[in-house]
């Protein structure tokens, strides 16, 4: 993969699989640390330690599709190449956390690439699923919480194509306004 953004995407589909109603993605960015924090959380169904000891190794996979399952050790070669760490925490019946730590000026880090198109995905093509994303630099920050957009929203579905354009919108502005300068 090219971009976090696409590992990010992977690692929340995984989550979606594993029947997640609740998927939290956040990515801090303090330059000042030279650090970048990336986590993905759900609630979905979890792992065993088992499971949990073998997903980081691209020829583990629980789909019966495929032999390999590339996207967890991807994202932890990703971190440790930039000179960070990677960390991933399950239980059964209560879901997973994933978190990847970046040196941001570390030359081998891959670009954070889009996540507002990611988040846009994400949200867009699993409405009956709730995210809460936050993107934060040097302590600036934003949030969506799809289930704030719900209740406002009423009635109308995350992927009405003024909400998608909404939501577009939102995203990109806001991370246009808390990158100001930075380039990630």
């Amino acid at each position: 993969m090219t971009e976090l953004s696409l590992n990010v995407l992977d690692i929340a589909q995984n989550s979606i699989k594993a029947k997640a109603s609740l998927i939290e993605i956040s990515v801090h960015i303090d330059t000042a640390a030279d650090k970048m924090e990336i986590i993905i959380k759900d609630n979905g169904c979890g792992m065993s330690e088992e499971q949990v000891a073998k997903v980081t190794d691209p020829f583990y996979t629980t789909r019966t599709t495929r032999k390999v399952g590339l996207g967890v050790s991807f994202f932890k070669m990703a971190a440790e190449q930039a000179g960070g760490s990677f960390e991933i925490k399950s239980e059964l019946g209560k879901g997973t956390s994933v978190r990847a730590d970046f040196v941001v000026s570390n030359i081998d880090r891959m670009p954070l690439g889009n996540m507002s198109q990611t988040m846009e995905s994400l949200v867009v093509y699993n409405t009956d699923i709730d995210f809460i994303y936050t993107y934060s630099v040097n302590g600036e920050a934003f949030t969506l919480s799809t289930a704030e957009m719900r209740e406002i929203l009423g009635d109308v579905p995350l992927d009405n194509p003024e909400v998608v354009a909404y939501i577009r919108d939102f995203l990109k502005e806001n991370t246009e306004t808390v990158n100001k300068d930075y380039i990630f």
